[in-house]
């Protein structure tokens, strides 16, 4: 628990929240400035500040209640059409509580959000997400490229350029 962490007080009951279910990892609750109604947290009990703080475990749970709770939000009588996923990681993502959570967004035909990223996109060379690859995947332990061709030519997708 971090003393001066909202989150933390909320899971601790030092802050009030309107809970929808918790167990021994998680605490989920309704988000108290909604991006529409029904817009609910997925919190750890065990304060992490971002992602990468996260044991795989608590990771895993966190998306599996995610889940559970995006199938509860359309079968409710709230009625959302669609929902969104998020993880706001850092700063520059728009994090503003640093207490990992995973947003359960409703989404309705005219709550007015738009497409979560702007819809209109540029395609990036193949030669920059090429390097973008590499730096990924020297940081992961496998930078052997002709490892990497073989298994996407056995998979069926080394001749895709997605």
């Amino acid at each position: 628990m971090a003393e001066d962490c909202v989150f933390c007080a909320v899971v601790a009951r030092r802050a009030d929240a309107s809970i929808v279910v918790e167990d021994e990892t998680v605490v989920v609750w309704m988000d108290l400035n909604p991006v529409t109604h029904g817009h609910l947290l997925v919190v750890p009990r065990r304060h992490a500040a971002g992602l990468e703080d996260l044991d795989r475990a608590t990771s895993a749970h966190v998306w599996s209640v995610g889940h559970d709770m995006a199938r509860a939000l359309r079968r409710s009588s709230l009625g959302p059409r669609g929902i969104n996923l998020l993880v706001c990681d850092g700063e520059a993502a728009a994090q503003t509580v640093f207490h990992f959570h995973l947003h359960v967004i409703p989404r309705y035909p005219e709550d007015g959000l738009g497409a979560p990223f702007p819809v209109e996109t540029h395609e990036r060379a193949k030669a920059l997400r090429d390097a973008d690859a590499r730096a990924i995947r020297a940081v992961l332990g496998s930078t052997d490229e002709a490892a990497h061709s073989d298994a996407a030519r056995r998979s069926g997708h080394g001749s895709q350029d997605v």
